[in-house]
Parts: C-alpha cells; sequence; structure tokens
C-alpha cells in the first residue's frame, strides 16, 4: 500500500459487534490506577464485548509497563491472535515510541481496532500509515470519566455508526476536507524525521496536549514550522491543552497567545476549543478517516467512509 502519496486510502477494521472479544495491553506507561482501569473494563463489557486482560499488564519497568519486548509481545500476540477484533490499550505515560524502534506491523494480519491516546499516539500513527485507521480516544483508565455521549460516541465509532460532528471556535479562514490525524502534539512531534512519520500533504492535524509550559509548545510549534510540515498540513483542529498554564513568577505568554501566535498566520483553517485531549471530554476521532474541517462554523466532522 503506498504510503507517501495524498492518494492514499485508509481501511476502517471490521465494525465490532456485540460478543466479538477484545485483548488489553499496556504498551505504555506503568498502570497506576487499577480501579479506575477495571471500571473502564467493565464499560467495554457492559457494551457487550469479551474483553481479555492479557498477561503482563501490570507489571513495572521504572516508568514503563514491563521491558520493551515484553510491551512489544503483548502487542505482536494481540495482532496475530485472530480470535481478538481490537485492542485497548490500559494507559498512556510513555514507552510507546520505543516499541517503534525496529518494529513492522504483520502484512498478514486482518485490520483490527487499536484505541488510546495520549502517548498511544505513537502507535496509532504508525498503524495510519499502513493505512489502517485507528482510534484516538478514552484509555481503559479515562475512561470511565467521560460523560455519556462521548462514551457512546466511542462505541459508535467502533461498530461503524454515525458520529455527531465536533463544534469549537472557529478562526474564520475557511474549510478544507482531508485526512484526520489526531495526535499529542509532543508525541507527534517526536516522530517527525523518523519513519514512522507519515505523509501529512493536505492532512487535518488534530493536536491536544497535557502538562506542557507554553514555551514548549511554543518551541514545538516552531519546530514544525521550521521542518516545513506547517506549509503542507490542511488544517489544524485544536483539542484541550490541559495543565499547561505558565508559573506566576515568571513573564509567558498564555497557551492561547501561543496557539494564536504560531499558528494564525497561516493562512489555513484552524478550529480551537474541541472537546477531546486531558483532563475533561475526550471526543474518540478515527486516525487517517476523511474529515471536514470548517473554521468558519468552527466544526470538525467526520465524513461517512466505505471499509
Amino acid at each position: 500500500m503506498d504510503t507517501g502519496s495524498t492518494a492514499q486510502v485508509w481501511h476502517y477494521p471490521p465494525p465490532l459487534q456485540p460478543g466479538d472479544r477484545l485483548r488489553v495491553i499496556a504498551p505504555s506507561g506503568a498502570l497506576r490506577e487499577l480501579a479506575i482501569f477495571n471500571q473502564g473494563v467493565e464499560i467495554w463489557r457492559s457494551w457487550g464485548f469479551g474483553v481479555d486482560v492479557g498477561p503482563g499488564v501490570n507489571d513495572r519497568w521504572g516508568y514503563l509497563a514491563g521491558a520493551d519486548e515484553h510491551r512489544r509481545q503483548q502487542l505482536g500476540q494481540a495482532l496475530a491472535n485472530p480470535t481478538y477484533k481490537g485492542i485497548l490499550c490500559a494507559r498512556g505515560g510513555y514507552g510507546g515510541t520505543r516499541l517503534l524502534e525496529g518494529w513492522h506491523w504483520p502484512e498478514t494480519v486482518p485490520p483490527k481496532w487499536l484505541i488510546g491516546f495520549s502517548d498511544i499516539t505513537s502507535l496509532l500513527w504508525s498503524l495510519a500509515k499502513r493505512g489502517v485507521v485507528g482510534v484516538h480516544g478514552p484509555l481503559l483508565t479515562t475512561l470511565a470519566a467521560e460523560p455519556d455521549w462521548s462514551q457512546q460516541r466511542l462505541k459508535a465509532l467502533v461498530m461503524r455508526q454515525a458520529i455527531m460532528p465536533l463544534q469549537g471556535e472557529g478562526w474564520g479562514q475557511g474549510s478544507v476536507t482531508g485526512p484526520l490525524w489526531p495526535a499529542n502534539l509532543t508525541v507527534a512531534t517526536h516522530l517527525l524525521g523518523t519513519a514512522h512519520e507519515p505523509d501529512l500533504r493536505g492532512a487535518i492535524l488534530a493536536f491536544e496536549d497535557v502538562t506542557e509550559a507554553p514555551y514548549r509548545i511554543d518551541r514545538m510549534l516552531t519546530h514544525w514550522r521550521m521542518m516545513g510540515k506547517m506549509a503542507e498540513v490542511g488544517g489544524i483542529a485544536l483539542g484541550r491543552f490541559s495543565r499547561c498554564a505558565p508559573t506566576p513568577e515568571a513573564p509567558s505568554f498564555s497557551v492561547a497567545q501561543v496557539l494564536r501566535d504560531r499558528l494564525g498566520d497561516l493562512g489555513i483553517p484552524v478550529v480551537s476549543d474541541l472537546p477531546f485531549g486531558h483532563d475533561g471530554d475526550n471526543a474518540a476521532l478515527p486516525v487517517g478517516a476523511i474529515a471536514h474541517l470548517d473554521s468558519d462554523n468552527g466544526s470538525l466532522e467526520v465524513l461517512p467512509q466505505s471499509p
């Protein structure tokens, strides 16, 4: 499949149906939130899916959920086992990018759902570069905190049912249709220049982040600009940048000011304040799906797409 062309076609995995089995893996940080993790598992089970928690999910190696090779094995086994129609990520943190060193997605495995966000951006983008749509959405440790509309949106997305457009603040720069690349800004920035950087020409970037000071967000967005990436993309959707306020003792821009300064002069559609990201409503978004971003009306809509 051509991964170096804007003509690339992304394919959704088959829609999930009640009775399908899903596998839980921990590809990133060590699991610390056991109670809310179990609540997330039970929500998926309440929707009629079988959920198997793989061995080693609760392992720890420093800040990681086990050694790299062990976490790679979790991912590889979940992909290779035909019993499982989807893969649920336990939590984010850090560690997903480490799994991509020397990693090759299996060529013979039918597409299956990969679901998570934050640090899982690395795996979602790498998989979508192969042409398989994944879900940037609630992790098992965050799902229980989601409002009902967000939980139902995630369920509808993996069952290939209609999902509603999201509404934010449009910056009044027209509209664009293109492949949607939701991501944690920090993780996506560190994929640039690697073998897992996708072709972003004409893409709609959808960024969120957490615990990053305004100057660090500035630095990352400036890096995108200096690499020429912002001149290639078609539009930008901005979710929540939580716990990113500057320290009061030092002079600083606000996050909102940094975003306006670094993105407002690009001459492309931008919509901010969309309901996805950490510490609040985290609307599920398909990675690689075709979407329409309207910066005059402030909306982001995932367009219907054949499997």
